[in-house]
């Protein structure tokens, strides 16, 4: 009975051990992280709603959509548009969702640019502050120091022209709050990959 004992304590471990990975797999396939998932497809109707009614069937959130026409003089992107999704979700809901993606019928290419390495993002926003005093002083040095441009001004209020990384964006909106901050517009997330890939 004694010899059986170490092989018992070691069936144990190897059970703990096993038990402990699996939940680490969990735990990871549980986390939630964000993506920026490019799409090329036919530039066509009904595509655009094809792609948000994926998402919104399956209660997926969309942060930002951009789509535009990617036609180029070369012909390679003719008749197509490049769909860039900002969403979040555990690792298995992205590769759900680019899974999915990937089936629809006019969907050329699905690409998670924050899985393929180095990429490129900028927004533009237009940012409307309303304020009087010391406030107006604040903003406008701060939007200098942001590199935000003043494109219209009144007596009362600002808007500004920014563009930058999305984390930039909500940095500049944060500090704007207490300032007067009134309105904004913003355009979503246009993406690249950095150096020679393409999508």
């Amino acid at each position: 009975m004694s010899r059986n004992m170490p092989l018992l304590m070691k069936d144990l471990l190897r059970n703990q051990s096993q038990e402990g990975s699996a939940a680490q797999k969990q735990h990871d396939a549980g986390a939630y992280r964000t993506a920026l998932i490019s799409v090329l497809v036919d530039n066509e109707s009904g595509v655009l709603a094809r792609v948000i009614g994926l998402f919104s069937g399956r209660g997926y959130n969309i942060d930002s959509l951009t789509v535009a026409s990617v036609e180029s003089d070369d012909g390679v992107y003719a008749g197509r548009s490049r769909i860039n999704i900002l969403t979040s979700g555990t690792e298995m809901v992205i590769e759900q969702i680019k899974a999915q993606l990937d089936r629809l019928v006019p969907v050329h290419r699905v690409m998670d640019l924050t899985m393929q390495g180095p990429y490129l993002a900028r927004e533009l926003a237009l940012i409307k502050v309303v304020a009087h005093g010391e406030n107006r002083v604040e903003a406008l040095r701060l939007a200098d120091a942001f590199r935000a441009k003043v494109i219209d001004a009144t007596l009362e209020s600002f808007v500004f022209e920014m563009t930058g990384d999305p984390d930039k964006l909500d940095a500049f909106l944060e500090l704007m709050r207490p300032l007067g901050l009134a309105e904004v517009s913003r355009t979503g997330v246009a993406a690249i990959l950095r150096g020679a890939g393409t999508i």
